[in-house]
């Protein structure tokens, strides 16, 4: 990969930035100082340094979304606010979101570049798993609870796979599902003749909601959180 272009994928500027500090000497390759942006650079051995300051390359991007209400889980909408328009400009190149988060449902959304991983994680075959924190109108009984775990019909010919329930108080619970059906959490609460009024994912494929991120707020992930999320999928990253 061309040195100037390696800069870029990195956000440590723009193209002509990139060629402006190589050019300064302010890049080292192997600690040698490189001035020619056309230099061919390999990012899976190659030790690059800006400014002193020591790069790492990474093939793709991974964000940790606490995604709000009132934003749509798309890339581009018309007339909707997106979860990538949460996201700097230079921050939303090739990102797309992992699944969908309703618009009136919050909590952790993957924002990725990771193609592969995401068609694994979402494959109907994993069964990874997904939690909710859900607010329901009126409370569960043990009963709905036991028929939620068993699994329900949720129309249309819909029977959801075994779930997991842990009731917090009479109007809330963590929900833990298999599988990603459309409206699925709503649909299931409303086939034990209930309904939901809030609803918060807080942990998807090994992950787990970073409480320090308020609603809107993002982070990358750890390399041990990227390898968790490739566990779940069924690959390592070796």
């Amino acid at each position: 990969m061309r040195l100037d272009k390696y800069l870029c994928e990195l956000n440590t500027g723009t193209r002509s930035q990139a060629k402006a500090y190589i050019r300064q000497g302010l890049v080292r390759v192997g600690g040698v100082v490189v001035k020619s942006p056309e230099f061919q650079v390999n990012e899976a051995t190659d030790q690059v340094s800006l400014k002193g300051v020591l790069l790492h390359y990474q093939q793709f991007t991974y964000f940790m979304l606490n995604k709000p209400k009132g934003v749509v889980s798309a890339t581009k909408d018309r007339s909707e606010r997106t979860v990538l328009d949460l996201l700097p400009g230079d921050r939303q190149k090739g990102l797309f979101p992992a699944g969908r988060l309703d618009k009136d449902t919050e909590g952790l959304l993957l924002l990725t570049d990771d193609g592969p991983l995401v068609h694994r994680l979402l494959s109907p075959k994993k069964h990874v798993e997904k939690t909710y924190l859900v607010k329901t109108k009126k409370p569960v009984t043990p009963q709905a609870a036991a028929a939620l775990e068993a699994g329900v019909d949720m129309g249309e010919g819909e029977i959801s796979l075994p779930a997991r329930v842990c009731i917090l108080k009479d109007r809330e619970l963590l929900l833990t599902i298999h599988e990603g059906k459309f409206h699925q959490v709503k649909r299931m609460l409303g086939a034990v003749d209930n309904q939901v009024e809030a609803l918060k994912r807080v942990a998807f494929g090994g992950l787990k909601l970073d409480e320090g991120l308020k609603p809107g707020e993002y982070r990358e992930l750890s390399a041990q959180e990227v390898s968790v999320l490739y566990e779940q999928a069924g690959n390592s990253l070796s």
